[in-house]
């Protein structure tokens, strides 16, 4: 049993019984291979072909970014534990809060982009690294409140210094 989310909107239940598709209780016969990150595959649905194309994945947020016929779609799938979780209030434990940015490589701090105090979202830049003569820009990983900022413009890093704390 799979939840599955469309372009955070449409909700779709899927089963996969006796190699057997259903789609919200209805039967569906799918011709596919594999999709391939990158690579267009070929899916005929009731007739017709869409050329689909795996753009992106991220295995942890259980979430795809996927092109149908020159459209983009970002499907999100709740499987069986998810669904779970959820029902018994424990989905919102199951998501680790991220305390602090690690290095991920030694190198240059160039520029510092966030200071203490200020508020973040997931995805912002919050600093720029020099590694192997090329810019990293570090980016927040959850969303929260800057507590502290253990680096400044200039150091020397090695690989899992904590650079930036959040509260």
């Amino acid at each position: 049993m799979y939840k599955v989310k469309i372009n955070d909107q449409l909700g779709l239940d899927i089963n996969t019984e006796k190699e057997q598709i259903k789609v919200n209780d209805q039967p569906v016969l799918l011709d596919v291979q594999s999709l391939i990150p990158g690579q267009t595959t070929s899916v005929i649905y009731n007739n017709k072909s869409y050329n689909v194309e795996l753009v992106e994945t991220n295995e942890q947020e259980k979430v795809s970014l996927v092109k149908v016929n020159g459209n983009l779609y970002k499907i999100q799938v709740e499987d069986q534990f998810d669904i779970l979780l959820k029902k018994l209030g424990m989905d919102a434990c199951a998501t680790a809060k991220i305390k602090e940015l690690k290095a991920p490589m030694p190198g240059l701090v160039l520029k510092v982009l966030v200071e203490e105090g200020a508020e973040v979202k997931k995805g912002d830049n919050l600093l720029v690294l020099e590694a192997m003569k090329m810019e990293n820009i570090l980016k927040s990983s959850t969303d929260g409140i800057i507590k502290k900022v253990l680096v400044n413009q200039g150091d020397k890093i090695e690989k899992n210094t904590v650079l930036v704390q959040f509260k």
